[in-house]
C-alpha cells in the first residue's frame, strides 16, 4: 500500500516540476521575442517556410476533402426539410468556426510539430544547446523565437487557405455535383457569416499555433528530464510522442474552452 502511495506521490510531483518548467520555459521564450539581441528576420522566414510553405499540399488535400464531406452530408441532411439553400452556410460556418482551425492545427502538429521536436530535442541531446549556453547565446532567442513567432504567423494563413479550399469543395459536392443552386449556396454564406464567425477563427487559430509550438518545443527542449525519456534516440521518440499527442488533446480541450466564451 505505501508502495502505491509513493508512486502516486512521485507520479503527482513529477507532472507539477513539468508544468512549472513548461510555464517558465514559455515565459522565457517570450521575454526573449521582445528584448535584445534580436533575432535576424532570416530565421524567421526560414521557419515560416518550414512550418507554414511546407504545410501547404497536407491543408490543401485535408481542406477539399472535408469541404467535400461536409458538402455530401450537409446536402443530404438540409434535402429533408427542404432547406437545400442554406447549404453554403452550413460549410462555411462549420469550417469557419470550428473545423477550419481545429483540424489545421492537428495537421500542422503531426507534421511540423513532431519535427520541432525532435529537432530540438537531437540538439539536447548532442549538447548542442548546451554549447550555445557556454557561448552566452541564448538559446530561448537563438532557437525558440524564431519557432514561435512562425507558428503564430503561419497557422492563421494555413486556416484561411483549409477554409477556403474546404468552401470550394463543399461547392464541387453541393452544387457541381449534386445540383445545388449556386446562387443560394454562396448567398446563404453571405448572409449567415458574420464577422464574429471569422475572429473566432482567427482567435482560436492564434492560440493553436501558440500551443502547438510552446508544448512541442518544451518537449525536445527537456527531453532529458523525460520520466519516459532521456538521451538517445528512443527518449527523442517517446518525447517527440508525447509532444504530438499532448498538442492534439490542448487544441480540442482550448478549442471547447475558446468557444464557449467567444459563443
Amino acid at each position: 500500500m505505501m508502495t502505491f502511495f509513493e508512486h502516486l506521490g512521485s507520479l503527482a510531483l513529477y507532472y507539477i516540476n513539468q508544468i512549472g518548467r513548461m510555464g517558465i520555459f514559455l515565459v522565457m521564450v517570450c521575454m526573449s521575442i521582445v528584448k535584445p539581441p534580436y533575432y535576424r528576420i532570416s530565421y524567421v522566414t526560414k521557419q515560416i517556410y518550414l512550418i507554414g510553405a511546407l504545410s501547404i499540399f497536407v491543408i490543401v488535400f485535408t481542406g477539399l476533402f472535408t469541404g467535400m464531406v461536409l458538402g455530401l452530408q450537409g446536402y443530404n441532411t438540409l434535402s429533408k426539410f427542404g432547406s437545400v439553400g442554406f447549404l453554403g452556410s452550413a460549410v462555411a460556418l462549420s469550417l469557419i468556426r470550428e473545423l477550419g482551425p481545429v483540424l489545421t492545427a492537428l495537421m500542422v502538429t503531426g507534421r511540423a510539430g513532431s519535427a520541432i521536436c525532435a529537432e530540438i530535442g537531437i540538439m539536447r541531446n548532442s549538447e548542442q544547446i548546451d554549447a550555445l549556453e557556454c557561448m552566452a547565446i541564448d538559446p530561448h532567442n537563438f532557437i525558440m523565437a524564431p519557432k514561435f513567432i512562425a507558428a503564430i504567423v503561419s497557422m492563421p494563413l494555413l486556416t484561411a487557405v483549409f477554409n477556403v479550399v474546404g468552401i470550394f469543395g463543399g461547392y464541387l459536392v453541393g452544387v457541381v455535383l449534386l445540383g445545388a443552386n449556386k446562387g443560394a449556396y454562396f448567398q446563404s454564406m453571405y448572409q449567415n457569416v458574420e464577422y464574429s464567425d471569422i475572429s473566432m477563427g482567427f482567435m482560436k487559430s492564434l492560440c493553436f499555433g501558440l500551443l502547438v509550438v510552446w508544448i512541442c518545443s518544451a518537449k525536445g527542449y527537456f527531453v532529458h528530464l523525460e520520466r519516459q525519456g532521456g538521451f538517445g534516440a528512443e527518449g527523442v521518440s517517446r518525447a517527440t510522442t508525447s509532444a504530438v499527442v499532448l498538442s492534439s488533446v490542448a487544441v480540442l480541450l482550448f478549442d471547447y474552452f475558446i468557444t464557449s466564451l467567444l459563443i
